[in-house]
This record gives C-alpha cells, structure tokens and sequence, in this order.
C-alpha cells in the first residue's frame, strides 16, 4: 500500500477581513506617530523659498533642520491650515548663539498683532537679547564692535541711501533709519524697561499688543489695559534676524523682533535643489533644473 497523505493543519488561520485592517491601522498609527515625533521634536524637512540668505542657502533648496538643537515643540498648528494649537517645548541642548542660521515662526509685518498666515522663516540670528544693534554704512555693529561677516555675505546693489534718509517702511514705526544705516536699537530682554510716552507710542504699540495686552494714547498719556504708564516691562527674551542677502532680504529691520519662543530650529544640510518656479508636471524640465552641486551642502 502506498502511503497515504494525511493534510497538514495550517499554523496560523487566516485574518478577516476586519483583523487585517485593524492590524494595518495599528502599525500605520505606529509609523506615523514616530513620523510625528521625529518631525515635530527631532528633524524636519524645509523648502527655501525666497534669496534672502543666498548665497549660504538658495532659493529652491530643500533642508534637514535639526529642531532637537533648541528643543523641540509639540505642533503649533493643524497641518495645512492657521489654526493656532496649545503646544509645548522639550528641554533645549543648546541655546541659540550669534550667527545662528535659524528657522522660525513668523510673527507677522510691523504693524500687525498677528500674521495673516502661519508660515515659517529663514534668516541669520545675530544679535540676542540685550545687545545693542547698528547698521553703518552697512556695516553690522553688535555692542559697539563689528560682527563677524558670514561666509556669503551678498549686496546686489551699490550704496543708495543716505544715513539721515528714513524709510517709512523700517521697523519701528517713526523711526528715522534706512536699511543701509539703521539703529542704534536695543534688542528687548525679559524684565526690560522701556519708556512711554506720546513720542515712543508708535514705536511700541504693536510690540505690547504683541505680548497680549491693550494699549492707546489718550491725550498726551499712554494707557496699558486700561491704566496710565509711564514705562513697559518686557515679558519675553527676542532675537533679531537678517538675510545675508542684505540688499534682497525682508527681516528684522523691516517687521521687528523675532520672539525667542518663535525659534524652531537649525538647517544641518541640503538634501535636495531645484527650480521651484517650474512646475511639477513639466517633470522634465523640473528634474533637469536640480542642483547637484548643492547636494550635501552644510548650512553655516
């Protein structure tokens, strides 16, 4: 007789249909809340999309940006929209320093409490909380001495203003500077004191509001929610930010101080370049502007 085959009893049955998806939902749910964590505490991806900071970082260029570095925060807003979320910072590694490349919340233009959108930018930190700012002939003065020039330090233009030739469009309000010859200026430090009057008003006003409180001139007299004053203390520790494209960069000088607490973080490296004018369906031309010198570059 010849052996007979006895069936094997399979090991593991077979998922339903419902165990598969549950199954699938879980280790989805695994991989996009590491995905979350690493984004939100750890590495994210940034798009340059302007020249400010050219020649150290060009329009196009996609960056790793360490947020690890000055701590990591909780989501500030729900993706793909301006909804504001509650959120929390992680212990810090390092505070940020002067020459800093550093990417932040924006906090909108000079005269406004709030930015229209939610939206991220990329300058030079160079100068801290308390330091005194000047720009000479321009030339950048950090507490009397020159600072040091980044690498790619960029003009574009020849000298076009004059040092006593104000431009409306300079942070603060009334000031009477210009890109090219700007300050001196005190960069605000918690527990600073600034004085107020009818003269420094314009000059203050969105900052306070800034810092949630209310502010008017009534007469000749400054009232902070509600009560007469004559000075301000500081709440937060801000920063002060510049392109090193100085003659095609929309920074400090023009929307005011950056709010310590904006920071997200520090562009490591360049993973990726191209030309983000051309469209993505014209994939030819899209994969043929990449950049593959940039590839790997260090931002510094």
């Amino acid at each position: 007789m010849g052996k007979q085959k006895v069936p094997q009893e399979k090991s593991e049955r077979e998922l339903s249909f419902k165990e598969k998806t549950i199954a699938f939902l879980k280790e989805f749910g695994i991989v996009f809340g590491a995905f979350l964590i690493l984004n939100n505490f750890v590495v994210a991806s940034f798009l340059v999309p302007t020249g400010s900071m050219e020649n150290e970082v060009m329009t196009g260029d996609l960056l790793f940006v360490n947020k690890f570095i000055y701590g990591g925060t909780s989501p500030r807003n729900i993706p793909f929209t301006n909804i504001r979320l509650p959120w929390f910072r992680m212990p810090q590694f390092r505070d940020v320093q002067r020459g800093d490349v550093i990417v932040f919340v924006f906090p909108g233009m000079r005269d406004e409490v709030d930015p229209q959108d939610f939206t991220f930018y990329l300058k030079r930190c160079v100068a801290l909380p308390g330091d005194t700012l000047q720009v000479r002939d321009r030339v950048l003065y950090i507490n009397g001495m020159p600072s040091p020039l980044p690498r790619n330090l960029k003009f574009s233009f020849g000298r076009s203003t004059q040092p006593h030739q104000p431009n409306e469009q300079i942070f603060p309000k009334g000031a009477p500077s210009n890109e090219e010859n700007y300050g001196p200026i005190v960069i605000p430090k918690q527990g600073m004191v600034v004085q107020l009057n009818k003269n420094t008003f314009d000059a203050w006003e969105t900052f306070i509001r800034r810092e949630g409180h209310t502010i008017r001139l009534n007469g000749n007299q400054v009232e902070v929610d509600g009560k007469a004053v004559t000075e301000y203390r500081v709440q937060r520790d801000y920063l002060f930010g510049m392109g090193d494209h100085r003659d095609n960069s929309l920074d400090s000088r023009f929307w005011g101080f950056i709010p310590k607490e904006n920071l997200v973080g520090t562009p490591l490296i360049v993973y990726w370049s191209w030309d983000t004018d051309i469209p993505i369906y014209n994939i030819f031309a899209k994969l043929g502007s990449v950049r593959l010198g940039r590839i790997g570059t260090l931002i510094r």
